[in-house]
């Protein structure tokens, strides 16, 4: 299929770098120079601006920051420059609410669309591993399901549209609360005297396992391969996640929801991504709870 890729960021170039792989003619653009000279550096074919890739393609995948940007690109040019009947695979992490206009717009215009948001990072885009949440009807579901199985492992249809959008928030609100207790349980044990290791193994076997522990692990040795043996380099930086659990939020105050933790999940990723938190993985967050301790 003719596939126009864009946004070759950091997970959109590897993602992109699959289709071609696959055999499917990938025409990529972004807005921001040094991507798109990686991305032609990398062999995908770059084109003039995103709507002149838009115009000559069958699919349009968009893997932007922010809801704001899709929504900018969706009306100003992209949907009118596509062939009606294009199927747009909306991969940006963004709030249901702009989930849910973004695909009103495409479907005035003429065009299916879904929104399937991903996780698995860097490296589940490198290799092909990604989970896609997707939100949609079940025959754009169904027409969208072949491409996005040669960038992805796992692919859930979680209802119509806005609905992966909302599966994301969740998920990554989890990750998030996890994420912190687990660096308060290895701070709590460090102060009773526990070893990393001890409480590693009893807690990996124990009703406290979890990813944030077991392949995330927080402390450097018990887990070689998270992040916190690399002086917590990303990974899913901190700034990434205080996005994430920000779109969390919103649809908790939309909906009403008494979500307590995630309220202050919120809280305390937004301090962390303030500072050099930022641009580290976000397990780091151990730094924060053991400086205040």
């Amino acid at each position: 299929m003719k596939i126009a890729f864009l946004g070759l960021g950091h997970m959109g170039l590897p993602m992109a770098r699959n289709l071609l792989a696959a055999g499917h003619e990938v025409r990529g653009y972004d807005v921001v120079p040094q991507a798109r000279e990686a991305a032609a550096a990398a062999g995908v074919p770059i084109a003039d601006t995103g709507t002149d890739a838009a115009a000559s393609a069958d699919v349009v995948i968009t893997m932007f920051p922010a809801g704001a940007h899709v929504l900018e690109a969706y009306r100003t040019g992209l949907l009118d420059a596509a062939s009606p009947g294009t199927l747009f695979i909306e991969s940006s992490t963004i709030a249901v609410a702009d989930a849910q206009e973004a695909h009103a717009l495409a479907a005035a215009a003429g065009h299916r669309q879904v929104d399937a948001p991903v996780s698995g990072g860097v490296v589940g885009a490198e290799n092909a591993t990604l989970a896609f949440m997707v939100g949609g009807s079940d025959e754009d579901f169904a027409a969208a399901l072949p491409i996005l199985e040669r960038m992805g492992r796992r692919i859930v249809h979680c209802g119509g549209p806005g609905l992966g959008q909302a599966a994301k928030a969740c998920n990554n609100m989890i990750l998030g609360v996890s994420q912190i207790v687990v660096g308060e349980a290895f701070v709590l044990g460090e102060r009773l005297g526990l070893t990393h290791e001890a409480l590693y193994e009893v807690a990996s076997n124990a009703s406290g396992q979890c990813w944030a522990l077991t392949t995330n692990c927080p402390v450097p040795g018990p887990v070689p391969t998270s992040p916190a043996n690399r002086d917590y380099q990303p990974g899913f930086a901190g700034a990434l996640m205080a996005k994430d659990l920000g779109l969390a939020l919103e649809a908790i105050e939309q909906t009403g929801t008494d979500a307590r933790l995630g309220r202050l999940a919120q809280q305390i990723y937004a301090a962390f991504a303030a500072g050099d938190g930022a641009t580290r993985d976000f397990s780091g967050i151990i730094t924060d709870i053991r400086d205040a301790s």
